[in-house]
């Protein structure tokens, strides 16, 4: 095999490769042999097929085999003889014509971009503050109130009561209402509900809905009118001008019970003060996964910092593409960032190309720690989160797990994930990292972005 190196140009290189055709030809007369000896066909016993029959029926097919298996095998070695690591699979093209003819030397160029060399960073070196926060009492009473309210019970206002004291729905009250929504006089999906308790003061699904029934008595029709927020989770319906044709049915006051004892039972606690352990438990789990979420977002910004490589071009255009389809996707939706709005598509490329690049860089930088360091994802680990994001989708978790087996590349979702977690658990090892107590407030805000 002779291989000539015809450009290395930072981490590009390619390579022309020829292969001698007395070698090709070797294969296969080797390949077509060892399928005669097992071939049948009329007129002859089995195995004692003439050989030229052989390569006048399996020649070319035998021979494009060996091809392939040629090239495969020559460019593994050129990458392992030089100790290359391409950031993809290399390309390879064929420049000798009607190759499987085998007339002549068998010629083919391989390109291919390298992984660049990268440095690890002194992880001693890295000081990081871990922000905690702790449940306030105040805070868990406030959840059991919510409990409670949740746990309500509606005792329907006789008219009389409500003819009696002048006046219909009243805040705290829930009026019992069938509605239909519509945009431009026509009826959306999702719009239509019956028997829906409103809670006059409440969050109704839309600003201003609630509000616009106070007063209503049973009995009443009304029309009101609405706008879906910029945000709403239907984009079809974000930002649109609706109005909701409404009809009463009941008027009801809601009977909250107790906190005590007896509700902790209802919720199959033994007492209150189990539930009251329950709240705190469930709150200070959602806290410390906020400092571990801000903590890994500040240990990856100074890796960021300290990630100075050269980035392959093509898995950075990949990247770039990805964003850019996002953003048309949100553009097209009307959800894009208010500052993008004002900015040409060549600002917006030019920033956005940038991003990719450094999501390229931190990528490579924690997928290099974990080589280094041997840091992987145990069969075991993956098994156990694939079977918790199939657990997601309820009542198809049998088939998410069946597409999890039958299309290996999808667990590559959960397997990149898991291991940035264990790279970022292992360099947060290393790291200087304070704690500082701060209130529930502070830790769910965002942190202002560092100076440039």
């Amino acid at each position: 095999m002779q291989v000539i190196e015809t450009l290395s140009d930072g981490l590009k290189r390619n390579y022309k490769v020829v292969l001698p055709v007395a070698e090709l030809e070797s294969r296969r007369t080797e390949r077509l042999t060892s399928l005669g000896k097992t071939l049948r066909l009329p007129g002859f016993r089995p195995g004692k097929v003439p050989m030229p029959i052989v390569k006048q029926r399996y020649g070319t097919a035998v021979a494009a085999e060996v091809l392939e298996a040629s090239v495969s095998e020559a460019t593994q070695k050129v990458l392992s003889e030089r100790g290359l690591r391409p950031a993809q699979q290399p390309k390879v093209d064929l420049v000798t014509e009607n190759p499987t003819a085998l007339a002549s030397d068998l010629e083919f160029t391989v390109v291919l971009e390298l992984l660049p060399d990268i440095a690890l960073p002194d992880f001693s070196s890295i000081e990081l503050t871990r922000v905690k926060a702790e449940v306030a009492p105040e805070a868990v009473d406030k959840a059991l109130e919510q409990i409670a309210k949740f746990n309500h019970t509606l005792t329907p206002i006789p008219p009389e009561t409500i003819e009696a004291r002048g006046h219909g729905a009243a805040s705290g009250e829930v009026l019992t209402i069938d509605y239909e929504g519509k945009i431009d006089g026509v009826s959306f999906e999702g719009g239509t509900g019956k028997d829906a308790p409103i809670e006059i003061g409440g969050t109704g699904f839309i600003p201003g809905f609630a509000e616009q029934l106070e007063g209503a008595r049973p009995g009443d029709t009304r029309t009101i009118n609405v706008t879906f927020p910029e945000t709403y989770g239907k984009t079809e319906l974000a930002g649109k001008a609706a109005t909701f044709d409404i009809t009463v049915h009941q008027l009801s006051t809601q009977i909250i019970p107790p906190i005590d004892d007896e509700l902790a039972k209802k919720l199959g606690a033994d007492d209150l003060a189990a539930v009251r352990e329950m709240v705190v438990s469930r709150q200070q789990h959602e806290y410390d996964g906020m400092s571990r979420m801000r903590l890994k977002k500040e240990l990856l910004d100074e890796l960021t910092k300290m990630a100075d490589f050269p980035v392959p071009a093509s898995i950075a255009d990949q990247e770039f593409d990805q964003i850019w389809q996002q953003f048309e996707a949100a553009r097209k939706a009307g959800t894009q960032d208010e500052e993008d709005k004002t900015k040409d598509d060549e600002t917006l490329r030019s920033e956005y190309r940038t991003i990719a690049e450094r999501r390229v860089r931190l990528g490579l930088l924690l997928a290099e720690i974990g080589r280094i360091n041997n840091i992987t994802v145990t069969d075991q680990e993956l098994d156990r989160a694939l079977y918790q994001r199939a657990m997601q989708y309820q009542g198809q978790e049998m088939q998410m797990l069946e597409l999890f087996r039958k299309y290996p590349q999808l667990s590559n979702t959960v397997r990149g994930p898991l291991l940035e977690d264990k790279v970022v658990a292992f360099v947060l090892e290393l790291a200087k990292v304070n704690d500082a107590v701060v209130t529930p407030e502070e830790l769910a805000k965002e942190p202002e972005p560092a100076a440039a």
